[in-house]
């Protein structure tokens, strides 16, 4: 992915007049930089301009690595629940870290809704944590759950049509169609539900 920026916006940022490549980079640039403004909107554009990064690469490795598992006998990265996990669990608490070194103990207020009674501020901050500390983990599972299911049963269905396509009999050669057409409109799904995932992952993070 880093290379194929590189080359596509050498030479002083790219071309005047964008080819599909370089529009292609300038559209993820742009829907990345509209969801920072977004979900982060109430802060100062150097501000947004420091999480950007962060944000873009993991989209970009997100969205390339569902991509990479509709390719035949490719690996798809994110069916692994390690991985899943291990990316959820590390964004969370490098946000956890920074909003510490930022706001200090006042990065708790975001749990406690305003006019509350001093008494019920101790529960209510844990009983805001306790969600908010399982959410790194339900997306790291969400993320798998969604991948892992969808790749497989497309790979079920495309054997099954194989099967049937392969096996000397008119009868299961016609039949294939059903399932290979199956396959077909599961395909075009996942490729949506790569990009949602990568999408939802984002701004869920």
């Amino acid at each position: 992915v880093l290379l194929f920026l590189h080359f596509v916006t050498k030479n002083g940022g790219g071309n005047l007049v964008p080819n599909a490549w370089q529009s292609l980079v300038e559209l993820i640039y742009d829907f990345v930089s509209n969801l920072v403004n977004e979900q982060i909107g109430g802060l100062s554009g150097n501000v947004k301009q420091k999480f950007f990064p962060c944000i873009l690469v993991t989209f970009l490795f997100l969205f390339f690595s569902n991509l990479q598992g509709m390719i035949p006998y490719s690996f798809t990265v994110t069916s692994h629940f390690l991985i899943t996990l291990g990316l959820s669990f590390s964004l969370f608490l490098g946000i956890t870290i920074v909003g510490f070194q930022k706001h200090g103990l006042h990065f708790l207020s975001f749990s406690l809704p305003a006019g509350v009674p001093l008494p019920l501020a101790p529960f209510l901050v844990l009983l805001e944590l306790i969600p908010h500390c399982f959410r790194a983990l339900s997306l790291g599972i969400r993320l798998f759950a969604n991948m892992m299911a969808g790749h497989s049963l497309v790979k079920i269905l495309s054997g099954f049509a194989w099967t049937m396509l392969c096996m000397n009999d008119l009868f299961y050669f016609i039949g294939h169609l059903g399932p290979l057409f199956i396959v077909l409109a599961l395909t075009g799904l996942e490729l949506g539900v790569a990009i949602l995932q990568a999408h939802v992952f984002t701004i869920s993070i």
